[in-house]
């Protein structure tokens, strides 16, 4: 049982937003409750990729993304073992000269914004990635990207949190958020706070009426142990569009290397509800297109596949601030797949916005109240 003193701020969601939110606000002195409908991880952290990458999709999102890969150099000296951290940096691979455009106009936008990254040709990629196909034009490296194993490091926010006092209660669904309170699903109890923090992940239009927020089922794969098959992070170019339209269905080639000797295989995106059994058929495409960048992947035993849901929201970005519809109700929540790599600058700008401080980027295009349009009547 919680204390019977009133927190300060409560959390829904235990994820890794929901738990770096956590993290910072208990850091900033707020007394603070974590309610988690299943255990801390779990969710889309449990289900999705590792990866912390500067991306370019706009202004706003390279904003967040380059800002919450600073916070997060500075946290990796202190995160455990078990966050199997890989400094990899992500290559991202061109097939035509095409592309090869978009390499050296990708290159010039991270330059001007002080982001090293660096062209590679047909004979680095192989050098540096012999397992992928011959003939690929290009690439660009991204040093400064890496891959994290999110449900520890959210398991280590918690902790830290607990550190400053934070309480937390797993297995502990809220039914609904009336101001600045929480009921709960099981046996109807009310908690009153200063504010509530809706960072349910896909989950979060449930509590929040009216938040522009869908689930976007993935499908993953992950390989037995095979040291060395892959160096870096790789992801094609056509990952942006697939990842940043909303469209029914896509597929695009993502493979990271943890440090277990494994790859982890992605990456698909479908608008289905929250439909969770594996489509053979999105696998196998998905499968397909890796193959087809990395043939020997063929080769390699697959021992376990899974499918998750992404918080996707129309816009592609995410939904961090007040809500205006409700006093004291903030959001975090509506990150797609980058919610492992903006966690900890969403909850700095959170907590910077509750403390009335100014933050460190333009919290503007993330503003819970812009208009969105209606979600309900699908892509």
């Amino acid at each position: 049982m919680i204390a019977s003193s009133r927190p300060d701020a409560v959390v829904i969601g235990a994820g890794i937003v929901g738990a770096a939110c956590a993290y910072e606000l208990a850091r900033a002195g707020l007394r603070v409750l974590v309610l988690e409908a299943g255990f801390v991880g779990g969710g889309t952290t449990a289900t999705g990729m590792g990866q912390i990458v500067v991306m370019d999709d706009s202004e706003a999102q390279f904003a967040l993304t380059a800002y919450s890969s600073r916070l997060w150099a500075e946290l990796m000296p202190e995160l455990p073992a078990a966050a199997e951290v890989d400094l990899c940096g992500t290559l991202w691979i061109a097939e035509d000269d095409e592309q090869m455009d978009a390499v050296r106009a990708k290159h010039a936008f991270y330059a001007e914004r002080g982001v090293e990254t660096e062209i590679l040709d047909e004979g680095d990629i192989a050098r540096l990635e012999p397992n992928l196909r011959p003939g690929l034009a290009g690439a660009l490296r991204v040093p400064g990207d890496s891959v994290i194993y999110p449900p520890a490091v959210a398991r280590w926010f918690v902790e830290r949190a607990k550190d400053h006092g934070a309480q937390v209660r797993e297995r502990c669904a809220v039914a609904r958020i009336d101001g600045r309170s929480v009921v709960l699903r099981q046996g109807g109890e009310r908690i009153e706070a200063g504010l509530v923090v809706n960072a349910a992940g896909a989950a979060a239009a449930g509590l929040t009426p009216g938040l522009p927020i869908v689930p976007r089922k993935g499908h993953l794969a992950v390989t037995d142990r095979y040291p060395g098959f892959c160096a870096h992070q790789l992801v094609e170019l056509g990952y942006l569009q697939s990842a940043h339209t909303l469209t029914t269905e896509s597929v695009a080639f993502n493979i990271q290397p943890r440090r277990t000797g494994q790859l982890l295989i992605g990456s698909s995106r479908e608008l289905v509800g929250w439909d969770p059994t594996p489509d053979r058929r999105v696998l196998g495409r998905m499968l397909e297109r890796a193959i087809a960048f990395m043939p020997a992947l063929a080769s390699l035993s697959v021992i376990r596949t899974w499918t998750g849901f992404r918080p996707a929201t129309p816009d592609k970005r995410p939904l961090v601030g007040a809500w205006p519809e409700v006093e004291g109700l903030w959001i975090a929540a509506g990150h797609e797949g980058l919610g492992i790599t903006t966690a900890v600058g969403t909850a700095r700008v959170l907590v910077d916005l509750v403390l009335g401080r100014a933050p460190s980027i333009d919290p503007t295009p993330f503003a819970p109240g812009r208009v969105l349009g209606d979600t309900r009547q699908g892509p």
